[in-house]
């Protein structure tokens, strides 16, 4: 309906311009029509005449102007209709695609369902010529044994009706059977069926809801596109009143931003480290605990005099002091730094002191004889401030990051709002390159489509392929730049093999979001053989009938053989 509308409005502008066209080469014709009559009656000196053609000319000048301006007002409008009908056709030509893949996947489902059904109606009759078999035999059987029970005697007779009896029982028992199995049949394909309903419809109902959500999202985008627009004018207007450079003022704006970002970063990995530091203290004290109530008393009065020696001594004096299982398992982190950590380490010293109260057991250190040592508690080197350590350790990660980045070359990871892209940024259709069933001596060309599967505008380059394959592959591309999402490539690779055996290797890309490959095989001729029953079944049979089956072996490869 818009594009109709857009081409209805496209059509009447074009009209009315044309008419404006004609409309100012009409006026144009008569005022050079009055100033040529003004020359004449000037040359004659008629003076009413001369100011009465002047006010005529003057008027159909202004008259002139307002028929240009007009038609200038209407190309603009055409050409925006003209822009507007574009976009709309590009818009309609993307959904047309999603169109016709869903037709496609209603005709493969249909075709499917008819196979099955076709299936379904060749067993039935082959069942239904079985049992028409049978029984014209039965018939032929029923009379042969009245044709041999009129020629022989009694006994013979009472025989074959012993018999008869024995065989329709038989054949009730077969045909239960059947039956049975008929009936099992229907119900599979009958389930078969309501699986393939629900698996359509929820095809159906993800594709809806896809769409959806990609509506929403465009629009989102949109909505804080804008936003920042906005934003951006606001301060460029600002910027310009004050009379300042407005260049200068949004880069400044925007590394401010950026510093903002990376100190609120620092604050959450302090945090975290800080957290760490007091749950490796806790962890030493729960140690500690644990190896009081292991070790015995008596081994243990010297080194529990001496811990709470240094305990009374901590609480006394404000200097800083090494924790001693810290320092002796190699932590080389400090109890004086931040309010914080010193809080927390002061609980769990006042905890300790309570816990040594309660509990009567002795205290044994870590390392049994270093709590013997006697220095100074005062000369105890200071360590590093936490938070320097915390600092060092994330500009060397950062740094990682850097050299790992420069070193794999430039990716950008692809998000949009509420997930981000996974797996290959590009798809090739087909996903595989194979050259198969080829002669040695000949040439052999494939044309590749690549895709830009990504959420974002994304670019590739080829890199090379395999060492192995140079001599037999070549590779045709010309970069395309920069491709939006849903965009394609396309690539020539050339086989010219030189010996026949087998070839396996792939095609190596480089994109903004990282490397990916295409693989491609080469395979020679070869002999293929099947079956195509796995079983021979005879089913059920009468005694004395006589079934065959036929077996079809067929060879599928491009090279001939011989069996036996």
């Amino acid at each position: 309906k818009n594009l109709q509308n857009i081409n209805d409005v496209f059509v009447s502008c074009s009209d009315t311009l044309s008419a404006c066209r004609l409309r100012s080469k009409m006026l144009a014709k008569q005022l050079d029509h009055v100033d040529m009559e003004i020359e004449r009656e000037e040359e004659a000196g008629n003076v009413a005449a001369v100011s009465r053609l002047q006010a005529m000319s003057s008027r159909l000048c202004t008259e002139l102007e307002t028929v240009k301006e007009q038609e200038l007002r209407l190309a603009l409008t055409q050409k925006q209709n003209l822009v507007e009908l574009w976009q709309i056709e590009t818009e309609q030509g993307k959904y047309n695609i999603f169109r016709e893949q869903l037709q496609k996947y209603e005709e493969e489902l249909q075709k499917q369902y008819q196979e099955e059904r076709e299936v379904r109606i060749w067993k039935e009759k082959i069942t239904a010529l079985q049992a028409e078999g049978t029984r014209r035999t039965r018939e032929k059987r029923k009379e042969e044994a009245q044709r041999e029970c009129e020629e022989r005697n009694k006994k013979l007779l009472e025989d074959a009706k012993r018999n008869h009896k024995k065989a329709v029982c038989f054949l009730k028992q077969s045909m239960a059977r059947i039956h049975e199995k008929n009936a099992k049949e229907e119900v599979k394909a009958q389930e078969h069926m309501e699986r393939r309903i629900q698996a359509v419809l929820s095809l159906k109902t993800s594709i809806t809801s896809n769409r959806e959500r990609l509506q929403t999202l465009q629009i989102l985008n949109k909505a804080k596109a804008l936003e920042a627009k906005k934003e951006e004018m606001k301060m460029r207007e600002a910027i310009l009143a004050r009379g300042g450079n407005v260049i200068r003022e949004i880069f400044l704006h925007k590394r401010r931003q950026e510093n903002e970002k990376k100190k609120e970063a620092f604050r959450e990995l302090q945090k975290s480290r800080k957290m760490e530091i007091v749950s490796r203290i806790l962890q030493e004290r729960a140690s500690i605990h644990k190896q009081r109530k292991s070790q015995s008393p008596t081994k243990a009065v010297k080194p529990r005099v001496i811990f709470s020696c240094i305990l009374k001594t901590f609480v006394l004096s404000p200097k800083s002091w090494h924790s001693p299982s810290s320092s002796l398992a190699g932590e080389g982190t400090a109890l004086q730094g931040q309010s914080s950590e010193n809080r927390a380490q002061d609980e769990l010293w006042e905890s300790g002191d309570e816990d040594t109260e309660k509990d009567k057991s002795l205290l044994v250190p870590e390392f049994p004889g270093l709590w013997s040592w006697e220095y100074d508690l005062h000369k105890v080197p200071k360590a590093e401030d936490p938070t320097r350590l915390a600092v060092r350790a994330m500009r060397k990660q950062m740094a990682e990051k850097k050299m790992e980045t420069l070193q794999a070359g430039v990716l950008h990871k692809q998000t949009v709002p509420g997930q981000g892209h996974k797996g290959c940024a590009f798809h090739s259709k087909p996903s595989c390159i194979h050259f198969k069933d080829f002669d040695v001596g000949q040439t052999y060309k494939k044309k590749i489509v690549l895709t830009n599967a990504s959420y974002s505008v994304n670019s590739c380059r080829l890199v090379g392929i395999s060492e192995w394959l140079k001599d037999f592959i070549s590779v045709h591309f010309d970069p395309p730049g920069k491709m939006s999402s849903g965009m394609s490539c396309e690539f020539l690779v050339t086989f010219k093999p030189m010996i026949n055996e087998g070839l396996e290797g792939a095609v190596m890309f480089m994109a903004q979001t990282g490397p990916f490959s295409v693989p491609l095989k080469c395979t020679v001729k070869t002999c293929i053989l099947a079956l195509d029953k796995e079983l021979i079944d005879f089913g059920s049979l009468v005694v004395g009938e006589t079934i065959s089956r036929t077996i079809s072996l067929t060879n599928s490869g491009a090279l001939g053989t011989t069996f036996k």
